[in-house]
């Protein structure tokens, strides 16, 4: 009895908390698939699918989501190859001032993109790179790499040290030891690292804001806030521009969830 109990309360904890997340989602999908107006009462029982066509065509939200799935590609690619062969160096491998250079990555992690972004700017500006996908692209890498080494030296970390003793002995080198060894078994982890550096990559609003001054590589949030600037009273289309947006996130985490999931749940920050 006392066990059906808790267990009730489980399920009434959970849901509590379940409609507390999916409460807003559902409140913008049902905006999204109302009418614009009062006098508009048709559509497919009594939904507007339209609008997320009419959304998509006068934000011009094609060539911004162009420029974000560049971006994300660009940043989730090259932050993964380097987090993964940082973590391996610092998890598996002890030299010289390893310590101390670990900790230089953390930096990366500590230190919010709102104190950089400035002296950033002029230092691309100074360069050349302003108004480049490059300028957007390299500081989202540097901050992805910081985190990702320390949640890749933490699963290598947390890997069997026979596995790499035994591809040692097989004559295994190192680059071999950790595509073919260390990297099936962390695959969770690899693949939880890739879901968040897109999610963070994609959500960015301030670094392509400011790198791009001209407008011309708008990013898909900052599409959105314009949107939102020319569209306040039309909260149809608002709510679908903002699902537009959201989508391709949803998406991935849905094609990746049950690794991503598992990669949480082992527990990637163990020692």
């Amino acid at each position: 009895m006392i066990a059906r109990s808790e267990r009730l309360m489980n399920y009434v904890v959970l849901f509590l908390f379940a409609a507390m997340a999916l409460g807003p989602v559902l409140i913008i999908l049902a905006n999204a698939l109302a009418p614009q107006n009062a006098d508009d009462d048709g559509g497919l029982l009594g939904l507007h699918p339209g609008n997320f066509v009419e959304a998509w065509q006068q934000g011009n939200f094609s060539s911004y989501m162009l420029t974000s799935v560049t971006v994300a590609a660009i940043v989730v690619t090259t932050s993964a190859v380097l987090s993964i062969l940082a973590g391996y160096a610092f998890g598996t491998m002890t030299f010289r001032g390893s310590q101390a250079l670990f900790y230089l990555f953390l930096l990366g992690i500590m230190v919010p993109a709102e104190a950089i972004v400035v002296p950033l700017f002029f230092d691309f500006r100074a360069l050349g790179l302003t108004n480049t996908l490059w300028a957007i692209a390299l500081p989202q890498i540097a901050q992805s790499v910081a985190f990702g080494t320390f949640w890749m030296r933490a699963s290598f970390r947390s890997s069997s040290k026979s596995l790499i003793e035994a591809a040692t002995l097989d004559g295994a080198g190192s680059f071999r030891t950790l595509v073919s060894v260390l990297l099936p078994v962390a695959r969770p982890a690899v693949v939880t690292l890739v879901v968040l550096t897109f999610m963070w990559t994609w959500n960015e609003f301030l670094i392509p804001l400011v790198m791009s001054p001209n407008g011309d590589l708008r990013t898909a949030p900052l599409a959105l806030a314009f949107f939102q600037g020319q569209h306040v009273q039309e909260t149809a289309l608002l709510a679908a521009a903002a699902v537009l947006v959201a989508l391709p996130v949803v998406v991935v985490y849905l094609l990746l969830q049950r690794h991503f999931i598992r990669g949480m749940l082992e527990g990637s920050v163990r020692e």
